[in-house]
């Protein structure tokens, strides 16, 4: 039997991310569920104002720290690169195949950072996670006019003699109806995006989290814990190894 052996994999800022993120999103979904059913809940209007406000500012959280995960895919350490994240390159796909094989036989592929398999997960992840930022931010511009956009759409909607920075979320009198509507017609695709990917980052959500179950029981390698220590204990020589590959 193999000598298990510990790897250093995960640097403090990936693990970071990943736990700021997974609550943030955990948070966010909550509040979705909330504001999508708010009618059916009955929740008054200053109620659902209150919950928009909350789930934006837990959303600008979400942002910051996404964009800090996507810059850090630039510098950090070799699991934390987008090159060990992202499918791609001559060998990927030869890569993918073998550990199909070996996860349905009794003999496995052992990762030190993600699988073939997982760099698809992780693939549809960021993008979902970037298209509900993108939306977001331009729903909390128009919704709310909270920065970057807030400003511009303030201007954008203010009736004649209104000063832009008095406008207020719901207060009619202030805006100018035919902008608005023009107003409500652009925001429309981002509403459509940002509800759809509400939706595919909840289903997605539920097959990583599964993923990753499945992963450590059929394969071990501690893959849940070193999501806080950082380090996987692996038995064998893991595929992605330093000198490998």
């Amino acid at each position: 039997m193999a000598e298990l052996k510990s790897y250093r994999v995960w640097d403090p800022p990936t693990r970071w991310f990943h736990w700021i993120n997974a609550l943030c999103v955990v948070g966010l979904v909550a509040l979705g569920y909330l504001m999508l059913h708010g009618r059916a809940l009955e929740i008054s209007r200053a109620g659902g104002l209150k919950l928009k406000t909350i789930h934006t500012g837990l959303g600008y959280i979400f942002v910051f720290a996404l964009l800090i995960r996507l810059a850090w895919a630039f510098v950090g350490n070799r699991y934390a690169r987008w090159r060990a994240m992202l499918p791609g390159g001559r060998e990927y796909l030869t890569a993918l195949g073998a550990y199909l094989i070996a996860f349905f036989s009794r003999y496995h592929k052992q990762y030190l950072g993600h699988n073939p398999v997982g760099r698809l997960s992780v693939t549809a992840m960021f993008l979902l996670l970037i298209v509900l930022a993108l939306s977001g931010v331009v729903l909390a511009g128009t919704d709310l006019f909270y920065p970057p956009l807030g400003h511009w759409m303030a201007h954008w909607v203010a009736a004649p003699g209104v000063d832009p920075a008095t406008l207020v979320p719901g207060a009619s009198n202030l805006y100018d109806q035919a902008a608005l509507a023009s107003m409500r017609a652009f925001r429309r695709p981002f509403i459509l995006s940002h509800v759809y990917g509400y939706y595919a980052l909840v289903a997605m959500v539920g097959l990583h989290v599964l993923g990753v179950v499945v992963t450590e029981i059929r394969e071990g390698g501690t893959l849940i814990s070193a999501t806080f220590t950082g380090n996987k204990i692996i038995a064998g020589r893991p595929v992605d190894a330093e000198g490998d590959g």
